[in-house]
């Protein structure tokens, strides 16, 4: 065999999509410094910037053949493409479920894809791994789960419920006409997951909610008992441990004693909520998670990580590992034993992102006094907005504030409006929201009335953050009104 020679190495040709460490290094630093500039500049800014699809046909041209200066990509990734969506973790972003990551967090996956680093088996990435579990036995002592307990780290929720549900099938035996229950408040993502696996349409029952939007116990043992009668299998029961309308939690533990008597695996769906555990208030307000067969949490949500960080538990962990592990020959190499898990056994993935790095770096440089300061933050502003509301004689609540999130809406004392009326009002004060105002709320029906509504969750928002969104509700929504009057169109009372 030739040894090698130096000089004809030296001669080789670099990779052509290698830099420098210099240029490395520059552009690392103006990456950093554009994203420190956004962030503190963000409450100056609107919540929201967009455009329509005609004004970004721009970008819809050929690659180019030949590269440009990294830093003027990036700068106008920056400036032309990155701004253009609702941003999420703007202090007065009220919509939807918002984001606010930690900058640690966000270094942390900066890391994660410098290092390539796939967190598939044990023998392609043991730190990685050995972190996602130190994570997840974290999660699981806040939850409360016994020590058989265990999980992953997904993509969020979606991923995380189709996981869940991947489970409760297996765990059911794979039972012709399996059937699973949720509540008609129930998030999208737990009807999508149940037809994933398998669940036929008609087999996806949606189950009145009570005056408080929680699952009705008894209408779900009812269409259980008419269900078996007539041939179904019951194979899981979805729940909610906050609702994305209104923040709602299911009574837990009559469910969960229901579903132990019945053997039916309980799935709680606790995408946005489920971190309010770490708190005082949270677990009180989540007593009886712990029973559940399956949770799901997303900590790209209350725990304030970048995106993506769902997360699946199980009370019992060799029940998703059997449903998920497949032996293959071209990975018989990883299987290091029982004290080595391959986390891909546990989930839908192979190739998987660390995820569990940003968490862990999180905790680690703010500790977890501050992460349950900052949990219980939305919960106290969420109360206040409570209170500002009641005190209006504008503003009407329509469901009590539940896990940092507030349903309103205008409705004049003494105006007499008809439910046409009102939505019609309402929907006009949350457009001139969107255009005109700072803030963006998003808004959900309740009982069929339009409701506007606030989720508070960003650890950045102040109560003037809050306060001041409420004021232009009220100048809107009086605004509104008057203009009604004027042109004669205001409805007749009721």
């Amino acid at each position: 065999m030739t040894a090698s020679n130096p000089e004809q190495d030296s001669r080789e040709p670099r990779s052509a999509l290698r830099m420098a460490p210099d240029e490395m290094l520059a552009l690392a630093r103006e990456t950093a410094e554009l994203l420190v500039k956004r962030i503190t500049s963000l409450p100056s800014e609107r919540a929201w910037e967009g455009e329509f699809k005609q004004g970004l046909d721009q970008l819809m041209v050929e690659p180019p053949e030949h590269g440009l200066p990294g830093q003027e990509v990036l700068e106008r990734a920056a400036c032309e493409i990155l701004p253009l969506a609702l941003r999420l973790d703007h202090p007065r972003c009220f919509g939807f479920i918002p984001s606010s990551p930690t900058w640690p967090g966000v270094l942390a996956d900066f890391l994660v894809s410098g290092y390539s680093a796939n967190a598939c088996t044990w023998l392609v990435a043991s730190g990685p791994s050995q972190v996602e579990l130190v994570v997840l036995e974290w999660i699981r002592n806040w939850l409360g789960y016994p020590e058989s307990a265990g999980g992953v780290l997904t993509s969020g929720g979606s991923a995380a419920a189709l996981n869940g549900l991947v489970a409760a099938r297996d765990a059911a035996g794979h039972p012709e006409r399996a059937t699973v229950y949720m509540s008609d408040q129930s998030h999208s993502a737990q009807t999508r997951a149940a037809r994933i696996v398998g669940v036929r349409p008609e087999c996806i029952r949606k189950l009145p909610s009570d005056e408080r939007l929680r699952l009705d116990v008894d209408a779900l043992a009812q269409a259980v008992a008419a269900d078996r009668a007539a041939g179904f299998n019951p194979v899981a029961v979805c729940a909610n441990a906050g609702t994305g309308s209104t923040g709602a939690i299911d009574p837990l533990e009559a469910m969960a004693d229901y579903c132990e008597a019945e053997g039916i695996w309980l799935h709680v769906d606790a995408s946005y909520g489920g971190f309010a555990i770490v708190t005082g208030r949270g677990e009180k307000l989540l007593r009886g998670i712990e029973r559940a067969d399956s949770i799901v949490l997303d900590a790209h949500k209350w725990f304030f990580q970048p995106y993506e960080a769902g997360c699946l538990m199980v009370k019992d962990t060799t029940k998703l590992e059997n449903a998920f592990a497949v032996p293959h020959d071209m990975l018989q190499d990883t299987i290091w034993g029982s004290d080595h898990p391959n986390l891909s056994d546990r989930g839908l993935q192979l190739s998987r992102s660390v995820r569990a790095l940003k968490i862990w770096v999180s905790v680690q440089t703010f500790g977890m006094a501050a992460f349950r300061r900052a949990v219980s933050l939305g919960m106290q502003l969420a109360d206040q907005a409570e209170e500002y509301i009641g005190a209006s004689p504008v503003l009407e609540m329509l469901s009590p504030a539940s896990l940092g999130i507030v349903c309103f809406r205008v409705n004049p004392r003494h105006a007499g409006l008809n439910e046409q009326a009102l939505d019609e009002i309402n929907r006009t004060v949350l457009a001139r929201v969107f255009w005109e105002d700072r803030a963006f709320m998003s808004s959900t029906l309740l009982a069929g009335r339009f409701a506007l509504r606030m989720c508070i969750l960003n650890h950045t928002t102040t109560w003037n953050d809050v306060r001041e969104t409420l004021r232009a509700v009220e100048r809107f929504g009086t605004e509104a009104l008057e203009e009604r009057i004027a042109s004669g169109s205001n409805a007749d009372p009721e």
